[in-house]
């Protein structure tokens, strides 16, 4: 059987790794990531994977030729941080923006026969859309021909509604199509807030809990528990009593400006001190998802700021997956990270369109 060699830049916590090393045709090589403390959280979860924990300016032609030996580079992923891109924070042309810059280098170096190129939707939209055009025409400068997609994380089995700008280059044909939605109208139906987490224990603020409620039940929970049988990470942060009496007075998918006058914050935006909804998906999970004042991240049944484990549950990380660090750095690596089922939808079609070359 083929197997192909992977490298990942700008690697994370590993959720685009996920995908391509949970299936028998892919080996990643090594993977490259700036932050100490989510390289170690990638290197528990992928011990076999050579982790470069440094800046990826770092990273040059003789380092790459000592780790790789005779080995051959087949494919390249990974996405330069977004926050530059975003469309949540203020956009800026600065030197995050120009990371991709460093991906191309690398690419050039490896010279593999495809990448992925992924990141978030506001990429589309940076400096009147400039950056994406430079971006395409810079890949295209190697040799690649282009395909590029905006995938719905939900549309795959995510509890999330999570966009995602796909990029894939292939060297002169590129066979690649892109995974078809197993969720959605006239589909299976979205995963819900309560399908995903709703076997963690009620808990409220500055409580925890252990155990679980009940053995899964639906094809998510399957997924996530299948090697678990531990609960762990499922403790709410201790907040102030004016916080919680807002956060209570809130019904299922409210916000702020529907709380009554006394409790109502003076500022924030429309989604700030908002309740996720039990019976739908999460909206967009960022590294605030147990910061009510920042984004809609409420537990609408239990009226308290989400735990790590539902923020990761709500990524489609399985219940054994190691995050490392303190708590606001094991939210910064689930908040950041490409969920893993969406990963391995994205892999399964890479698979496919390497294998018929």
């Amino acid at each position: 059987m083929k197997k192909y060699n992977v490298v990942d830049l700008f690697a994370g916590v590993g959720g685009l790794s996920y995908g391509f090393s949970s299936l028998e045709n892919f080996n990643i090589i090594f993977a490259n990531e700036i932050e100490k403390d989510i390289s170690i959280a990638y290197k528990l979860n992928h011990p076999n994977v050579e982790m470069l924990n440094c800046n990826i300016i770092d990273i040059n032609e003789e380092k790459i030729k000592k780790i790789l030996g005779n080995k051959k580079i087949d494919l390249l992923v990974g996405g330069p941080p977004c926050q530059s891109y975003s469309t949540l924070g203020k956009r800026q042309m600065d030197e995050r923006a120009n990371l991709f810059k460093e991906y191309k280098r690398i690419l050039k170096i490896l010279n593999p026969i495809a990448f992925v190129f992924e990141n978030v939707v506001g990429l589309l939209s940076m400096d009147k859309g400039k950056l994406f055009s430079l971006i395409k025409s810079e890949f295209e400068e190697l040799g690649y021909k282009l395909k590029y997609k905006v995938l719905d994380a939900v549309n795959f089995g995510v509890p999330q509604h999570r966009e995602r700008v796909i990029l894939v280059g292939f060297k002169n044909v590129n066979n690649f199509e892109y995974p078809k939605p197993t969720h959605g109208e006239n589909l299976k139906s979205y995963v819900t807030l309560e399908e995903s987490i709703g076997d963690l224990p009620s808990i409220k603020s500055g409580q925890s809990a252990t155990k679980y409620n009940f053995e899964p039940n639906n094809d998510f929970l399957k997924f996530v528990r299948l090697n678990s049988n531990n609960l762990t990470e499922h403790n709410a942060l201790k907040n102030g009593e004016h916080l919680i009496k807002i956060m209570e007075a809130l019904k299922d998918g409210e916000s702020k400006d529907d709380l009554p006058e006394n409790l109502r914050p003076k500022t924030g935006y429309g989604n700030t001190y908002a309740k996720l909804w039990w019976k739908k998906p999460a909206t967009t999970i960022t590294r605030n998802f147990a910061c009510p004042s920042s984004s809609r991240c409420i537990h609408p049944r239990d009226s308290r700021a989400m735990t790590i484990r539902e923020g990761a549950r709500l990524q489609s990380f399985p219940d054994d997956y190691i995050f490392y660090g303190s708590d606001s750095m094991k939210r910064l690596e689930i908040g950041n990270a490409v969920p893993p089922l969406l990963s391995k939808a994205i892999a399964k079609q890479i698979f496919i369109a390497l294998n018929s070359i």
